[in-house]
């Protein structure tokens, strides 16, 4: 059967997979029939227009230590054969029969793979079939190994996805991509099936310069402000009784994280090929970014109990738990996460973007703990409103003890918007450009946020900031005069 391309284009989807379908049973059996009983080995091959078929046999008495590889024009496979023959107990013997169709993607379609994110999906490889015809044990004792050579230019920027034919959809279960280059890609497979190489792109255009380079300054200049406010934190004298253990965790957590992706965008095409190091990347980013929201969480905790105590009456003064018990919390909770979402999924990092991957819902190991944190910090925002709100009327509460938990709740009820809320946009980045921009330059602004909120409009610390500045600046000038004087 020919299948050209503007016929395919106009066939019903279901049609295309019945038509599909009826091709590939029909190649089984032709090959089927070219399977011959050997003692020792065979080997048949033929070229058709659209197939090209090599079949390979092995019999109780063969003396070769593995089979040939396989090849045809545009792909190739390795498979143990002689292993596979020596488990049928009763004939040692086995065959192999792979199967190239030069215009099988015309029916079988990209497009029938379906993944959860709006990508761009290109057919890079010829579809291919291999089974095992006369076989009573198919069960195959080591995986297959797929070459497939390119028939379209690869985009760097593309993701590679090995999958097999599933009655009516394309799917990646037991298939993965072990090595790739600009020509050619190698795929792994526990099974024997209909495979193929597909790539998905963005679906969107490209970002120009001028995204990149906008993304490039407004990431520095969060980087800064970040900077800026540990340094303030770490040496600055603040207030009795303000913690800012979670605020500067907060802060070294997406300090981290943004200059490791920064740094990543930068040095991507360096990076790529190195799938390892890929992969250890997209984890670290996404146990750094997690934190920071576990961080968030307490947070919000912290003053929620802050508030809660201002109305008790109690000789002693409430310290809250040790700075080492909250580190444990805040980057064991975000570890756990990352554990369990490996040990679940070994393949749910990509090591072609160096993030989580979109297919098969592993990005909800993400997702979902920001979410849940970002509910229960409304939760606990609401319950400190409400209880600071009562607690106006308490007249055990000292007046300025009040004020300065009233302006420390709308700073952290700040600072939850700011940092938490605008990750909400993250799920609309697709829908325009617009939205894309206003993602990209809250989240690259939240170290300049902290900083001006919890640095700059603190009046005592701009006291130590105008001291600070006073000094350098009358340090500079007694060196300049003592100069001048000699």
């Amino acid at each position: 059967m020919v299948v050209t391309s503007s016929s395919a284009a106009a066939a019903d989807p279901s049609k295309l997979v019945s038509d599909g379908n009826r091709v590939l049973n029909a190649g089984e059996k032709l090959v089927s029939m070219l399977v011959k009983p050997t003692n020792t080995s065979d080997y048949v091959s033929f070229t058709l227009d659209t197939v090209e078929v090599k079949v390979f046999m092995v019999g109780p008495q063969v003396t070769l230590d593995k089979i040939p590889r396989l090849d045809t024009a545009s792909s190739s496979m390795d498979i143990d054969l002689i292993d596979i023959a020596k488990n049928n107990n009763e004939t040692r013997s086995a065959a192999v029969a792979f199967m190239s169709y030069t215009t099988m993607e015309n029916l079988l379609k990209a497009d029938f793979f379906n993944t959860t994110n709006d990508t761009i999906k290109t057919m890079m490889s010829t579809v291919i079939s291999a089974t095992l015809p006369k076989t009573s044990n198919t069960a195959l004792t080591k995986p297959v190994k797929f070459t497939f050579r390119h028939i379209r230019e690869f985009e760097p920027s593309g993701s590679l996805s090995c999958v097999y034919w599933n009655i009516s959809e394309w799917i990646v279960d037991g298939c993965s991509v072990l090595n790739s280059n600009s020509s050619h890609t190698v795929c792994s497979c526990v099974h024997l099936s209909t495979f193929a190489l597909i790539m998905q792109t963005s679906s969107s255009p490209p970002p120009s310069d001028l995204l990149e380079l906008l993304n490039l300054v407004c990431v520095i200049v969060g980087l800064v402000f970040f900077s800026l406010a540990l340094l303030s934190f770490a040496l600055c004298q603040w207030s009795p009784g303000v913690n800012n253990v979670a605020r500067i965790n907060i802060c070294i957590s997406l300090l981290s994280a943004h200059l490791l992706l920064l740094l990543t965008q930068q040095f991507l095409s360096l990076i790529r090929p190195q799938q390892v190091l890929c992969v250890v990347i997209a984890g670290l980013l996404h146990f750094l970014f997690l934190s920071a929201f576990v961080w968030m969480f307490i947070e919000a905790v912290l003053l929620f109990i802050c508030v809660k105590n201002l109305s008790q009456i109690s000789s002693r003064k409430w310290e809250g738990p040790s700075g080492w018990f909250l580190c444990v919390i805040g980057y064991v909770v975000a570890l756990v996460v990352v554990g369990v979402s490996v040990v679940t999924d070994p393949k749910g990092y990509d090591s072609k973007q160096c993030w989580i991957k979109y297919d098969k819902g592993f990005i909800w190991s993400f997702l979902g703990p920001v979410c849940v944190i970002l509910a229960l910090n409304m939760i606990l925002f609401i319950n400190i409103i409400i209880t600071l709100n009562s607690s106006l009327k308490n007249l055990n509460v000292e007046v300025s003890q009040m004020k300065q938990t009233k302006i420390m709740v709308f700073k952290t009820l700040g600072q939850f918007v700011v940092l938490g809320c605008p990750w909400i946009l993250g799920f609309f980045t697709n829908v325009n450009m617009v939205i894309y921009i206003l993602f990209l330059v809250l989240n690259s602004q939240q170290g300049t946020f902290i900083f001006l909120i919890y640095c700059v409009l603190n009046n005592e610390i701009r006291q130590q900031y105008r001291k600070c500045f006073t000094s350098l600046c009358s340090g500079r000038q007694q060196q300049d005069h003592s100069i001048n004087e000699k």
